[in-house]
């Protein structure tokens, strides 16, 4: 587990997958079906328990260009500026269980903002950052 500060909010563009964690690559395929893949462009899954306690798991993606991904009437989310902690994953595709490990030490942790979320931000197409913010 290593710190990492988020030094400015990241605006992004989701799709809400139909379930957790069925829905997952699915709401990755739609996502990916407005855009084309760029590594230039930051993309991010979000998950966090709605007040049933039921996962709410969001497939997410940043503009590069202003308004290619809002026109198609997505629903937008902030990442919050802060200090965050994290696993990075290399080939998590092998070991996609892998990603659950992560998120269940990193929310152990005390210090984490309880009012957060999980974010798995896809630094390559093999490699996963799982994030967890802490308080403020």
């Amino acid at each position: 587990m290593a710190n990492y500060v988020l030094e400015k909010d990241i605006h992004v563009f989701y799709v809400t997958a139909s379930s957790f964690p069925d829905g997952v690559l699915a709401a990755h395929q739609q996502l990916h079906a407005y855009v084309d893949y760029d590594a230039n462009r930051k993309y991010f899954g979000i998950s966090a328990p709605d007040k049933t306690g039921t996962i709410i798991y969001k497939a997410a993606a940043e503009e590069l260009k202003k308004g290619e991904l809002s026109k198609h009437q997505l629903e937008e989310f902030i990442i919050k500026k802060g200090n965050y902690i994290y696993i990075d994953i290399k080939d998590f595709m092998k070991d996609v269980f892998s990603m659950g490990k992560a998120f269940d030490e990193l929310i152990s942790n005390p210090a984490i903002d309880t009012q957060g979320c999980c974010v798995e931000w896809y630094l390559t197409q093999n490699e996963v950052r799982c994030m967890v913010r802490l308080k403020d």
